[in-house]
């Protein structure tokens, strides 16, 4: 078991625990258009603990998961795990996902600080032709609905959590902004 008493996980600890928003907007690229649904979900954030990377790089990390439902039927529309690190000594945030389309993502940036009202925001960017934040996928996705791009804005204050963001599709003969965004509240421990 993990002591997370002697863990400092900077930015990410308001994070820890259980979220429920059922405000969510997802613009999905279809081949006449566009699809719009309306969600509710649930993000689970886990304390993973610290790890040393070649003897030199400390990070700590959350694992997490987050089920998407349509609100129009319940039935689970985006299924998504990973983990959010934080590198303090570069105030640099990361966080690494996959999907089960067969894509994976690390996108990073650097950690602005804590906002005037106390909010922490956190925002991640990683593209295809990126070195340092790239993004994987399979060779069918690569060929029929390749991600091009990933940025993601986090807003935690208290008991409430915020995110928008934008995936770039390479679709149906076309680039389509794919966009999610939602407002979520703190779920009571048990």
């Amino acid at each position: 078991m993990i002591n997370n008493d002697d863990i400092d996980y900077g930015p990410l600890k308001p994070l820890i625990g259980a979220w429920y928003g059922n405000h969510g907007t997802d613009i999905a690229p279809e081949p006449d258009g566009e699809e719009n649904n309306l969600y509710f979900e649930t993000i689970t954030f886990n304390a993973a603990g610290d790890v040393t990377n070649a003897e030199s790089q400390e990070l700590v990390a959350l694992q997490y998961r987050q089920l998407v439902q349509r609100k129009s039927n319940g039935k689970v529309f985006h299924d998504q795990s990973g983990y959010w690190m934080w590198d303090a000594a570069n105030a640099l945030v990361m966080h690494s996902f996959t999907i089960p389309r067969a894509v994976g993502v690390l996108a990073g940036g650097e950690f602005g600080g804590v906002e005037s009202d106390g909010g922490v925001r956190l925002e991640v960017y990683a593209s295809l032709d990126s070195a340092d934040w790239p993004i994987m996928q399979s060779p069918f996705m690569r060929d029929n609905a390749r991600t091009t791009a990933f940025r993601q804005q986090l807003v935690v204050h208290a008991d409430r959590l915020s995110y928008s963001q934008t995936t770039m599709v390479d679709i149906y003969g076309k680039v389509f902004e794919h966009t999610d965004d939602n407002k979520l509240v703190r779920v009571p421990p048990k």
